[in-house]
C-alpha cells in the first residue's frame, strides 16, 4: 500500500462513526487523481497554506487596524490559533484532525482589509448585488480567485477542494451573535469537523481579542464581569482550557458540538462585554468609520475607472463590479492604504 491508503485505513480504524473519512470524501467538482502520499484533506490544507489569500492574512487586521507594536494579533495568526484550537477539539473527539485543520486554515481566506469595518463598507458598496459576507468570499477565493496548476501544466481557477471543506468555510461566520444550542434553527456546516471550527473560530478571537485590548490599554482583566469569570475563570489563558473541555464534555455525552448551558452563557457574556468595551468603543468606531471611508472611495474610483484595475483583476469576473469587489476585499490593510494615498494624494481624506 502506499502511505495515503494507511493513512486511511488508519481513519477508518481510529475515527469515530460521525467523523469524516478522507476515501469516503464526496469528492471534488473536478476529478483528479489520487495523491500516494496524502489524502485528500490533506492535499485540500496544503493548497491552502500555499495560496496568496493565505500569505496575505499576515497584513490583514483582526481588531486593531495598523497597530503599533509586533505582538497584536493578525488575521493569520488569528487564522492559527483557530486552527489549534478545532484540532485538540478534533483528536479529543476522534474526528477527522486534518479535514478540521483544513476548514480552520482557509475559513478567513475572503476577509477583507480593516476587519469587520472592511466587511461592513463592502457590504454596503455591494448591497445591489446581493452584499458582502467574508465567509462567501473565502468560497470565492478558492472556488475562482486563487488558480492551481494542474499535472499538464496549464494554470485554471480555483483550487478545486474538497466538497467538506467548501462546506465548512461557507458554514463558519456567525458576526457578534450569541453562540446559539446545538438545535436552533441556524445554518451549519454539514460535517462534524466544520461545526467544530465554527465553534472554535469564537473561542479564539474571544481570547486573543481581549488580550489585546488589554495591551492597548482599552480594558483590564480586572474589568471582566464577574458573570464571566464566575464561569469561565480569573484570567484569558484559562478561558480556551474551560470552553474546550466543556465542548469536549458536551460532544461525549451527548453526541454534538455544543456548550453546556452555564459555559454558553459566560462565553456569549464576554462576547457582550468586548462588544461593548472594545468592537463598539468610541475609538474602536472612530477606527471604523476611516477604514470604511477609504474602501468606500476606492470602490467609487475603480466604479469611475475600471480601466485602471490590474489586468488579471478583469479575469477574476464577467462583472465590472464584482470584479472591484473582489480586488479591494483581496487587498492587506498596508496596500489599501498605501493605495488610497496614491490615488488620493491631493482629494479626499479618510480622517
Amino acid at each position: 500500500m502506499v502511505p495515503r491508503e494507511v493513512t486511511e485505513q488508519g481513519e477508518e480504524a481510529a475515527l469515530q462513526a460521525r467523523a469524516c473519512r478522507a476515501a469516503r470524501s464526496r469528492g471534488r467538482a473536478e476529478h483528479e487523481p489520487e495523491d500516494d502520499l496524502r489524502t485528500a484533506f490533506q492535499r485540500d490544507r496544503d493548497r491552502v497554506i500555499h495560496s496568496k489569500a493565505f500569505r496575505r492574512l499576515v497584513n490583514k487586521a483582526q481588531v486593531f487596524i495598523a497597530p503599533e507594536g509586533d505582538h497584536y494579533r493578525t488575521r493569520l495568526t488569528h487564522t492559527l490559533e483557530v486552527a489549534q484550537i478545532a484540532r485538540t477539539i478534533a483528536r479529543a473527539l476522534r474526528v477527522n484532525e486534518d479535514l478540521t485543520e483544513a476548514i480552520a486554515l482557509a475559513h478567513d481566506l475572503g476577509h477583507p482589509p480593516f476587519g469587520h469595518a472592511g466587511e461592513a463598507a463592502l457590504d454596503e458598496a455591494m448591497a445591489a448585488r446581493g452584499g458582502f459576507r467574508h465567509d462567501l468570499q473565502s468560497l470565492r477565493v478558492v472556488e475562482h480567485l486563487e488558480q492551481r496548476r494542474r499535472a499538464d501544466g496549464e494554470m485554471v481557477a480555483g483550487l478545486n477542494l474538497t466538497w467538506e471543506v467548501r462546506d465548512g468555510i461557507g458554514g463558519h461566520s456567525k458576526g457578534l451573535r450569541d453562540l446559539e444550542a446545538a438545535g436552533a434553527d441556524v445554518a451549519r456546516p454539514s460535517t462534524v469537523e466544520g461545526q467544530i471550527v465554527r465553534v472554535a473560530d469564537r473561542v479564539a478571537y474571544l481570547h486573543h481579542d481581549t488580550d489585546d485590548a488589554v495591551r492597548a490599554g482599552l480594558i483590564a482583566e480586572l474589568d471582566v464581569p464577574r458573570a464571566v469569570t464566575d464561569v469561565l475563570g480569573a484570567t484569558p489563558g484559562n478561558w480556551v482550557k474551560v470552553i474546550v473541555r466543556d465542548i469536549v464534555a458536551v460532544a461525549q455525552e451527548h453526541g454534538v458540538v455544543d456548550l453546556s448551558e452555564r459555559v454558553r452563557q459566560g462565553t456569549n457574556g464576554l462576547k457582550d462585554f468586548l462588544s461593548e468595551r472594545v468592537y463598539l468603543s468610541p475609538q474602536a468606531l472612530r477606527e471604523a468609520e476611516r477604514a470604511q471611508r477609504m474602501l468606500r472611495l476606492l470602490v467609487d474610483h475603480y466604479r469611475a475607472h475600471p480601466d485602471e484595475l490590474p489586468r488579471d483583476a478583469g479575469s477574476l469576473s464577467d462583472e465590472t463590479d464584482r470584479a472591484i469587489c473582489d480586488y479591494v476585499a483581496s487587498m492587506t490593510d498596508r496596500f489599501a492604504i498605501k493605495t488610497f494615498a496614491r490615488l488620493f494624494a491631493s482629494g479626499p481624506s479618510a480622517s
